[in-house]
């Protein structure tokens, strides 16, 4: 028998450690969850481009990246506090808190989303500071479309916040990564083809904001019946100090978060044009794309930390972090390569004003080959309660990334954002790796990180000359993501006991019998 804090090794052909088993399954669901919102968020944004042109997808995202920042604002840190005190109520006390927090959690994120969407209606400067190129009418219009859901969005948010804490992940891809991006094209399509103006584009993206919060109450509902939590008011107290005292740093560490992905696209279109807002847009969201397998990833991963810290398991803990972290590397670095080495021909699937938008993704590729070689370091200060060392680190990122915005942008508009942004990238999650490995003892690299990055290289190498003999073209990308797989799924093969590739095929196993 296994002693608290301690985890005894798996022999081969053993059944994994409960934790990396549950990270594995829900990681199957969040990677096909971000294939699913990769390629229809592609196909959104393409048809808001082909329809609206640059300019046009300029204003529509500038409305979203405001959007975006208050309903991630407005949760005031409350989902990922549900995550983690839902997770540490069912292991220690059976679930008998959950409802008293899911109470303390929703009401003051109803209020400061209402509180937070009044300004937009009632005071037109904002929407004509924000849209300075547009018609102050058509501005002020867009602006209070986007306040009239903001509310439900963010309640929606912080619901589904409450079924990661149940240990599923399943409601959260089905609703943000699955649900919202489809219906939003399947909305999108009928209207850039019969009614292609900014105001019904805009539309077409939030109404799906309202079924994604009744589809989260309602899986939240489920999983209470499922773990027995839906108990009468009165069955447990929440500890609200303590809750509130993680979410408060929490809630301003999100606004740096959410900020960090869209204050290029704001400093854009009120430094430069909406044409260079809309450019950058769709580089952030190649890049976006890119980093969907960590997000997948982590969504699996953060309840099962909290769960086995909650218990004194340390050590396990610490072998979750290690393999989830080679996961990550495993398959995201041949991503960021390839798309570093064709960044021309990937922004042409947006339209030909979009190629000139390539050295600013090159340089988001770069910063983010750092940003997943650190695995889910932020994820596991949260889930270790150090929400305020999350907040500094989160500070310190965001001022780096303002301050460099700021000059940069005026003088290399599109790159002046990027290299803004790269910059905070590689600042935030160096730190939130050296606290980790400083003051709780989780490091990354191991033997399997090792494999892992010798997997990526070889790849890289690969595409590298896949580049320099077919060049930045169709054709060429084509010949490198061949040959590319082809030595990938090789060396994956001879690597996969020490990259945890074996525990992965395991649980997909066990779910199939």
């Amino acid at each position: 028998m296994t002693a608290p804090g301690t985890t005894a090794p798996t022999p081969a052909g053993a059944t994994a450690p409960s934790g990396v088993a549950a990270a594995a399954r829900g990681g199957w669901w969040g990677v096909a969850g971000s294939v699913a919102n990769a390629v229809f968020a592609f196909l959104l944004v393409g048809l808001i481009t082909r329809a609206a042109g640059a300019r046009g997808a300029g204003a529509v995202f500038t409305g979203v990246a405001l959007f975006t920042i208050l309903s991630n604002t407005c949760k005031l840190g409350a989902d990922t506090a549900l995550v983690r005190f839902v997770s540490r109520d069912l292991a220690v006390n059976g679930g008998r808190s959950v409802g008293a927090l899911l109470r303390v959690a929703v009401v003051p994120a109803a209020v400061a989303s209402t509180a937070a969407a009044l300004p937009l209606l009632l005071f037109p400067a904002v929407a004509t500071t924000f849209l300075p190129h547009l018609q102050p009418a058509d501005a002020v219009t867009l602006v209070r479309l986007f306040a009239v859901f903001l509310p439900a969005a963010t309640i929606g948010l912080v619901l589904l916040g409450a079924t990661q804490g149940h240990g599923t992940v399943v409601p959260f891809v089905g609703v943000e990564q699955v649900g919202k991006p489809v219906l939003r094209v399947l909305i999108a399509v009928p209207v850039a083809y019969y009614a292609p103006g900014i105001l019904s584009l805009a539309a077409a993206w939030l109404l799906p904001a309202l079924a994604g919060t009744v589809a989260a109450w309602l899986a939240l509902r489920r999983c209470r019946a499922v773990h027995g939590t839906a108990r009468p008011a009165g069955c447990g107290a929440a500890p609200w100090h303590a809750f509130w005292s993680f979410s408060a740093p929490r809630a301003v560490s999100s606004i740096f978060d959410i900020s960090a992905v869209w204050v290029g696209v704001i400093l854009l279109s009120a430094l430069a044009t909406s044409t260079e807002a809309g450019v950058y847009t769709a580089i952030g969201r190649v890049v976006t794309a890119g980093t969907l397998l960590q997000l997948a990833v982590r969504l699996a991963v953060a309840p099962e930390i909290s769960r086995l810290l909650s218990v004194d398991q340390v050590c396990e803990a610490r072998h979750l972090h290690h393999v989830s972290t080679c996961w990550i590397v495993l398959f995201s670095w041949p991503l960021f390569v390839l798309v570093a080495g064709f960044p021309r021909t990937v922004l042409s699937v947006f339209g030909p004003e979009f190629v000139s938008g390539a050295p600013a993704l090159v340089v988001l590729c770069v910063a983010s080959l750092i940003n997943v070689a650190v695995g889910n370091a932020q994820t596991v200060l949260l889930m270790a309660g150090k929400s305020s060392w999350h907040l500094a680190v989160t500070a310190l990122a965001f001022s780096v990334q303002l301050a460099v915005g700021v000059l940069a942008v005026p003088v290399w508009g599109v790159l002046g954002a990027a290299v803004s942004w790269g910059a905070a990238i590689i600042v935030e999650n160096l730190s939130a790796a050296l606290l980790i490995r400083l003051r709780l003892g989780f490091t990354t690299v191991d033997r399997g990180y090792t494999a892992a990055a010798g997997v990526a290289l070889v790849v890289s190498v690969v595409l590298a000359a896949a580049r320099m003999l077919g060049g930045d073209t169709p054709s060429g990308l084509a010949v490198g993501m061949t040959f590319g797989l082809c030595v990938f799924g090789t060396t994956l093969w001879w690597y996969r006991r020490s990259l945890g590739v074996s525990e992965l095929v395991g649980v997909l196993r066990r779910r199939a019998a």
